[in-house]
């Protein structure tokens, strides 16, 4: 069996369902109305006219409720959520593998990948493998690495610098 996340309208507290016994309360036009009592607060929704008395903030002290329409506000929820849904998604990490022993035509062709990477806005983890001895010289794998950075025709960032990892050194970055 699936699971499926509890509805909106379930999780949220809604005129008669909110529990607090002081409110702090914000208008319909975003004004603070102050902190009324439970029954006064309930009074200022008009459910029938599409005003309703949503519990904002549980956890503040005293809850935050607001007055407006709840199909509104599930709407806005909703539209958040896709949003961050987006953002998440957007944020793949794509891995390129280069050795110091590479070519330079072969470095172009991969910094030119990396580029189409950044500019659909994924994050970029690039390996530089070392085998045997090149890993004594870090000096001279740090040059080649730089050299391989400097092929990249969009603007980037380093969001972590250039690190041992693995067989090699590896750096995040992304574009800015």
């Amino acid at each position: 069996m699936r699971y499926q996340a509890p509805r909106l309208q379930d999780v949220t507290r809604i005129n008669e369902r909110i529990i607090a016994a002081e409110l702090r309360v914000v208008g319909a036009n975003g004004e603070n109305l102050g902190v009324l009592s439970r029954a006064a607060a309930l009074a200022l929704a008009k459910p029938e006219e599409g005003l309703d008395l949503i519990e904002i903030a549980p956890n503040a002290k005293p809850p935050v409720a607001r007055l407006m329409s709840f199909d509104k506000y599930r709407y806005q929820k909703e539209k958040q959520e896709r949003k961050e849904r987006q953002a998440q998604r957007g944020s793949n990490l794509k891995q390129i593998q280069i050795s110091v022993r590479e070519a330079a035509h072969d470095l172009l062709r991969k910094a030119t990948q990396a580029s189409e990477f950044l500019e659909g806005g994924s994050q970029v983890e690039i390996q530089l493998r070392l085998r045997g001895r090149e890993k004594g010289n870090q000096v001279w794998a740090r040059q080649k690495l730089d050299e391989f950075l400097k092929m990249f025709t969009i603007e980037h960032k380093l969001i972590h610098p250039p690190q041992p990892g693995g067989r090699g050194l590896v750096v995040l970055i992304v574009k800015k």
